[in-house]
């Protein structure tokens, strides 16, 4: 059974960081692209950032470039968002996706097909 777990959100002061971890399992991680995505409250889900587990290719958004970095640990099956400066309207729920990656890198949530349950983040002023 395929399963992606989000992990190390929480409250955080503006200008502060957090680095959000999925942690897949069940997956044959090579064969897939992860993604990261946000929906703020009242708003849209948006895409941040994917990463190809394969070769290392990742793809940023506009919603927080320059601010945030994606990386990926093939042995512990692990992917990494790392996010800098937060700023309050980057509060939201976070979650991984998964993709096949032979349809190459996406950052829009419809062309994902597996979900994690997401997890709270929230910057405080």
């Amino acid at each position: 059974q395929r399963q992606l777990v989000e992990s190390g959100g929480g409250v955080v002061q503006s200008g502060g960081s957090l680095r959000l971890s999925c942690r897949t399992s069940g997956f044959t991680v090579d064969f897939w692209v992860i993604g990261w995505f946000r929906q703020a409250p009242g708003k849209e889900r948006e895409g941040i950032a994917c990463i190809d587990m394969s070769d290392g290719r990742t793809l940023y958004t506009d919603s927080m470039k320059g601010r945030v970095s994606i990386s990926r640990d093939k042995e512990k099956n692990m992917v990494y968002l790392e996010m800098n400066n937060l700023r309050p309207e980057d509060t939201g729920v976070y979650s991984c996706a998964a993709r096949d990656r032979f349809y190459g890198l996406a950052t829009r949530d419809y062309e994902y097909s597996e979900w994690g349950q997401g997890i709270q983040v929230t910057v405080s002023t």
